[in-house]
């Protein structure tokens, strides 16, 4: 399992209908458009997922959706946290829908020590000791001792999603964990990939890549390659996309995504507050973008 999340991990929208539901027949074209383009594996219930505005049973609709459009053709990596009975819960309704793994978000708890840290995913992997369990990691001072004894407590904490904007920091934490013992996956998505890659990530997550597959796969194959120069000739090409993305503390990450995939005719714009509705301007700049992506591949 830590071998199969050396790839790209793709992080899919939770695509909506008109009445504000979640629409489950888009997203299982969603999900069959990224396995037919080479994603080997998704993640569905992530934070480009919408996670946190999704209800418990619309979030289990779309794992179990994304399940059954993705078959036997990709791995399903399945997001799950909130409270602890709610995580373990949801780890548990994918283990039964015969998922392999599962990414733990971040606790949101206001306080959290480095202790609390260990038994909160200690307590969800010895849940479910038949998945592989990828916490995902947003605070700096998530320290590489803790994370080492995390694995060392429980042998199925196979690798960890990193997501602080820090290669340094990354490099650290890794190599006191254990660089080999677990898989590390860059989670700040194409900007922070040929850094983080360079200092030991061998895969990353990725919300472009549910509109531009070709290339966030180009991106992985020049890196697995040693092609540093291909590898940044793609992160000019996704620079502007993902800066927009980033803007005002990513408060439109998402929003980005849906207006690029509405504006390809793939689902709906909609997005559930707290994000909100994209204004007029950068609408047209990521219908800008998307030309010059087309142009790029004639």
């Amino acid at each position: 399992m830590r071998t199969v999340l050396n790839d790209v991990v793709a992080v899919t929208v939770t695509p909506f209908d008109a009445a504000g539901a979640v629409d489950l027949d888009v997203n299982a074209e969603l999900v069959r458009r990224l396995v037919d383009a080479g994603v080997n594996v998704i993640t569905p219930n992530g934070n480009t997922g919408e996670f946190y505005a999704l209800s418990p049973a619309e979030r289990r609709l779309m794992l179990e959706s994304t399940v059954a459009a993705a078959g036997a053709d990709a791995t399903v990596l399945a997001g799950v946290g909130l409270d602890l009975a709610s995580a373990v819960e949801s780890a548990r309704h994918a283990r039964d829908l015969g998922v392999r793994m599962v990414m733990v978000h971040q606790p949101v708890h206001p306080y959290v020590s480095g202790e609390g840290w260990v038994a909160y995913h200690r307590e969800i992997a010895a849940a479910v000791p038949e998945l592989g369990v990828v916490p995902y990691i947003r605070s700096p001072r998530v320290t590489g001792a803790e994370v080492r004894r995390l694995g060392e407590e429980c042998p199925n904490v196979i690798g960890f999603k990193y997501a602080v904007p820090d290669p340094v920091r990354f490099a650290t934490v890794a190599r006191d964990a254990g660089l080999d013992r677990f898989a590390w996956l860059c989670g700040l998505a194409e900007p922070y990939t040929p850094a983080y890659w360079a200092v030991g990530a061998r895969g990353f997550t990725s919300g472009l890549v549910t509109a531009a597959p070709s290339l966030t796969l180009r991106m992985r194959d020049a890196l697995r390659a040693g092609d540093y120069p291909a590898a940044m000739e793609v992160w000019e090409l996704i620079r502007r996309f993902e800066e927009l993305r980033a803007a005002d503390a990513s408060a439109d990450n998402v929003s980005v995504v849906k207006e690029a995939l509405a504006q390809l005719g793939l689902c709906r714009r909609d997005v559930r507050p707290p994000s909100r509705p994209l204004p007029d301007a950068v609408r047209e700049e990521v219908a800008a973008i998307l030309a010059a992506w087309r142009e790029g591949e004639k």
